[in-house]
């Protein structure tokens, strides 16, 4: 599955479930690590756990497996790695504390290391 549609099928996954605030930051031209990060934040708790499932659910049944999912059942945060889209699942205080989005809206653009 392309990265473009991998993104489309996590938004779909979390507006499923309710998600709020959800941001979508293309970080190609930043990062080797991943091609896009999907922010989102959840009501409470069990929310934030649920809007994860239906992620890693979603991916599951078009043929994606979940690399790495971190953060458990009362975490304020749960990170959902799907390779080309990386998926941030947080309580809204959480979010405003770490502030994902800023960090990489101001991240200067540095090149590929070594290229001349």
């Amino acid at each position: 599955m392309q990265a473009e549609q991998l993104k489309d099928l996590v938004v779909n996954a979390l507006e499923d479930v309710k998600a709020q605030d959800i941001s979508v930051i293309d970080v190609r031209d930043r990062t080797s690590v991943t091609d896009f990060m999907v922010l989102a934040s959840g009501t409470s708790n069990r929310h934030v756990k649920s809007l994860a499932d239906s992620v890693v659910s979603e991916a599951k049944e078009e043929g994606v497996r979940a690399g790495n999912v971190e953060g458990g059942t009362a975490s304020d945060w749960i990170l959902v790695d799907l390779g080309d889209v990386v998926v941030h699942v947080m309580m809204p205080a959480t979010r405003e504390f770490y502030d994902l989005e800023r960090f990489w809206r101001d991240a200067p653009d540095l090149g590929v290391a070594g290229s001349e």
